[in-house]
C-alpha cells in the first residue's frame, strides 16, 4: 500500500465512521500521512483524529479510538497504534517500502502532486491563466499571490503558485509594478498580471528582502539562494552559492540527483534495470524521506512557503549519497535482485530530487 492509497484509506475509514453515526463530521477532502515523528512506530502515522476532533465535538483520542477498528480491518494494514494525543500510528505488510519505490517510479518527478493536476512548468502558463480565469467565473475559488515589485518577491511567489498547482490548486499571480526585464531573462520569474490591480488586493507575499542582487548568480543558484532560507529569514547572496562542494546545500542536491542518472546508464551498460524489492541496511531514512514527500508538498502549498520544499530536498540527498555507492555491482560481482532493488531506490530518490527543484524553478542536470 503506497502513502497515496493509504491516505485514501484513512478517508474512507472517515466516511464509514460517519454512515455508521459514530462520528458527526464532513469528510476532508485529503488526509496527510507520513513516517511517525518522535514517539510514534508503524509505517506511517496521521493526525486525522486531531483534525477531526473539534468538528465532531470530541477529544481527539476517542475520534482515534472510534476510526481505529475502521482502519485494522482493512487488507495490508498489519497493526494500528494509538500514540499521543491522538495520533494513529499504521503499519504496513512488509510489501510496503517496495510499493512505495514503485510508486514514485510510476509517478516520476510529479510523484506528490494531487490525482489530476497539470504540469508545473511554464510552457503551459497561458493555458493554466486561462483555466483559472474560466474558474473565477465559473465561481471556483482561486488562489491570488500579490507581492511588491521586490525581485526575492516574486521569486517566492513564482515558486509557491508552482507547488500550489501541483495540489490542483488555481493560482493567479500579481505584482504592484511591472517586472524589471532581467528578473525574466536571468532568473525565469512570470506574473499573470502586472501593474495596478483591478480590485484593491492586499500584498501577501512580502519575505524580507535580498540585500544583494542575486541576478549576478544566474538562474538555478539565484533562485536556491532566495527560496531556500524562509522568508522571515535574510537570504545569503554570495558565491558560496555556485561552489561545487559538499558545504553547499544547491550542490548536494543536483549532486544526489546527477549520481542516481548516472547510476542509471552504468546498470544499462551492465545489462541490468531497476526493480522495485526489499532493501535492507540504512535506507529506511532514504525511505522515511520519500515517503514523506507528499506532505511537504501539502503543508508548502497551505503555507505559501517553498523553503520548505528546499530544505526537504537537501534531507532527501542527504539520507540518499551514502547509500548510492553500493547501488552497482563491485569487481567481478554479478548483478543480483538486491542490486535492482537498490537501483530502483536510487531511481526513486533522483524523481523526487528532480520534480522538487522543478517546483522550485531550478535545473536538475544528469551531468554534473
Amino acid at each position: 500500500m503506497t502513502p497515496v492509497e493509504l491516505s485514501r484509506t484513512v478517508l474512507h475509514a472517515v466516511r464509514r465512521a460517519v454512515d455508521a453515526g459514530e462520528l458527526n463530521v464532513s469528510v476532508p477532502e485529503r488526509a496527510v500521512v507520513a513516517p511517525p515523528g518522535p514517539g510514534g512506530c508503524g509505517d506511517y502515522a496521521t493526525g486525522i483524529a486531531l483534525q477531526l476532533a473539534r468538528p465532531a465535538g470530541q477529544p481527539p483520542r476517542r475520534v482515534a479510538e472510534v476510526l481505529r477498528p475502521y482502519l485494522v480491518d482493512v487488507d495490508g494494514i498489519t497493526d494500528v497504534v494509538l500514540t499521543g494525543p491522538g495520533f494513529l500510528n499504521i503499519s504496513l505488510h512488509g510489501t510496503a517500502p517496495t510499493d512505495l519505490v514503485e510508486e514514485i517510479l510510476r509517478c516520476g518527478a510529479r510523484y506528490g502532486y494531487a490525482d489530476g493536476t497539470d504540469r508545473a512548468d511554464e510552457t503551459d502558463r497561458a493555458q493554466r491563466a486561462d483555466r483559472a480565469d474560466r474558474a473565477d467565473t465559473a465561481g471556483r475559488r482561486i488562489v491570488r499571490l500579490h507581492c511588491p515589485h521586490d525581485l526575492r518577491a516574486v521569486v517566492v511567489a513564482d515558486a509557491a503558485a508552482r507547488i500550489l498547482r501541483s495540489q490542483g490548486t488555481a493560482v493567479r499571480t500579481s505584482c504592484v509594478a511591472p517586472l524589471e526585464p532581467e528578473w525574466t531573462a536571468v532568473l525565469g520569474v512570470h506574473v499573470d498580471a502586472a501593474g495596478p490591480a483591478v480590485a484593491a488586493l492586499p500584498v501577501d507575499v512580502r519575505p524580507v528582502p535580498a540585500p544583494a542582487d542575486p541576478l549576478l548568480l544566474g538562474r538555478d543558484a539565484g533562485r536556491w539562494a532566495l527560496l531556500h532560507p524562509a522568508a522571515h529569514d535574510r537570504p545569503r547572496i554570495g558565491d558560496e552559492h555556485l561552489v561545487q562542494r559538499e558545504g553547499n546545500p544547491l550542490f548536494r542536491v543536483r549532486y544526489a540527483h546527477a549520481r542516481t542518472r548516472a547510476l542509471t546508464r552504468n546498470a544499462a551498460d551492465l545489462r541490468f534495470a531497476a526493480e522495485p524489492g526489499p532493501v535492507t541496511g540504512t535506507a529506511r531514512d532514504v525511505l522515511a524521506a520519500l515517503a514523506d514527500h507528499p506532505r511537504v508538498l501539502v503543508a508548502a502549498a497551505a503555507h505559501r512557503a517553498p523553503d520548505r520544499v528546499a530544505r526537504h530536498l537537501v534531507t532527501v540527498a542527504d539520507a540518499a549519497l551514502p547509500l548510492l555507492p553500493a547501488v552497482l555491482p563491485r569487481g567481478g560481482e554479478k548483478p543480483s535482485a538486491a542490486h535492482r532493488a537498490r537501483l530502483a531506490l536510487a531511481e526513486a530518490v533522483g524523481a523526487v530530487l528532480a520534480g522538487g527543484l522543478s517546483l522550485l524553478g531550478i535545473d536538475a542536470p544528469d551531468h554534473l
